[in-house]
């Protein structure tokens, strides 16, 4: 098996992984509960929240779906600047939901005077963002666009993907007043696939509450029903509940401001050596702390590089949609250290020469 330096999944420390072999339990008794009590108070810690974090048996887009279904009364605004931005729109269109993008050029952030730009239009009273664009490295400014849009439109209820950067880098819910954070466990948080989890501000769930056709699954009315009682409404993934807790305990551990920190280190360690060889994709004053979009320069063979990478137990990821064989991506999230970085770096250092 290959050290994944691609942005999700992300290596799993064997501590996280062997907690999923403990028994099972009933998800209606208290063993449980005690569990999901454990759990829900890291989290909160990790979105940097005292309200509450939903956790859900789905991948991060199952909880798009749920912030569009439940936050969205009339039209949302969706900045779409990459390939996982581009889905809060899809997600929009699916549900019925009336939709207008705002697009921005790949591998440049959404600022927030174009969000200025668009709210003033009127019309919208949901916004749809990306914190991390993972397919060009590229970081939004949400403190920034919530300060403005609690300003300018503060009817306007605030969604954010926070999946390949929540616990990686530093997201104040509450103290950037976000309404939705959603991320995923397999990236930052370095939990395998399957479970994925959101702060919800008071507001939205009171927003939601007046909103039909929420669904069932992602209903966040029936989620908070059963949050109060530390369950959730359809049967859990317990054996990732189980890492998840694993997961948090090393997090918290190793503690958020230091996680931060290494992630940024990762990060400058990357893009200096992209630098020095190839060039960034990623706008300057913009660039992710947890994957580098790498613009290949070169014209290297990415798969050939991937394959003598993976010879030698390790890979990275090549660039996503249009940008595929035109970038690649080093992803330094989750697990990864400078040693890690050192290596792999190396590796394609020898390749190239």
């Amino acid at each position: 098996m290959a050290k994944l330096f691609i942005p999700g999944p992300t290596d799993v420390h064997p501590d996280v992984l062997a907690a999923q072999n403990r028994p099972m339990m009933g998800h209606r008794g208290a063993d449980f509960e005690a569990l999901f009590a454990k759990i829900q108070s890291k989290l909160r810690q990790v979105f940097f929240t005292q309200s509450r974090v939903y956790i859900s048996t789905s991948s991060g887009t199952g909880l798009q779906e749920a912030a569009v279904r439940n936050c969205v009364a009339r039209k949302v605004l969706c900045c779409v600047n990459g390939a996982f931005s581009q889905r809060w729109y899809e997600v929009a269109a699916a549900n019925g939901k009336e939709a207008t993008r705002l697009d921005v050029e790949w591998g440049q952030a959404v600022k927030p005077e174009l969000i200025d730009a668009e709210l003033a239009k009127g019309g919208c009273d949901a916004l749809a963002i990306v914190h991390n664009e993972t397919s060009t490295g590229v970081v939004s400014p949400i403190e920034d666009i919530a300060a403005l849009v609690h300003d300018r439109y503060p009817d306007v209820t605030i969604m954010v993907d926070a999946v390949s950067s929540l616990g990686g880098m530093p997201i104040e819910f509450d103290g950037w007043g976000l309404d939705v954070l959603l991320t995923s466990s397999q990236k930052c948080l370095a939990v395998p696939p399957g479970l994925s989890f959101a702060a919800v501000s008071d507001r939205a769930l009171a927003k939601a509450k007046e909103i039909p056709n929420r669904g069932l699954y992602f209903d966040f009315v029936d989620l908070e029903k059963y949050l109060i009682k530390n369950q959730t409404p359809s049967t859990p993934a317990i054996s990732l509940m189980w890492a998840l807790d694993a997961a948090l305990d090393r997090i918290l551990a190793e503690g958020l401001a230091a996680r931060f920190d290494r992630h940024a280190q990762l990060a400058k360690q990357v893009r200096e050596w992209a630098q020095d060889r190839f060039d960034l994709f990623a706008e300057q004053g913009y660039r992710s702390q947890t994957v580098t979009c790498v613009t290949n320069t070169r014209g290297l063979e990415v798969k050939s590089l991937n394959a003598f990478l993976k010879s030698k137990g390790m890979q990275i990821s090549d660039g996503y949609g249009n940008l595929k064989g035109r970038t690649f991506r080093i992803a330094h999230m989750g697990e990864i250290q400078r040693r890690d970085i050192d290596e792999l770096l190396a590796l394609i250092d020898e390749f190239i020469n």
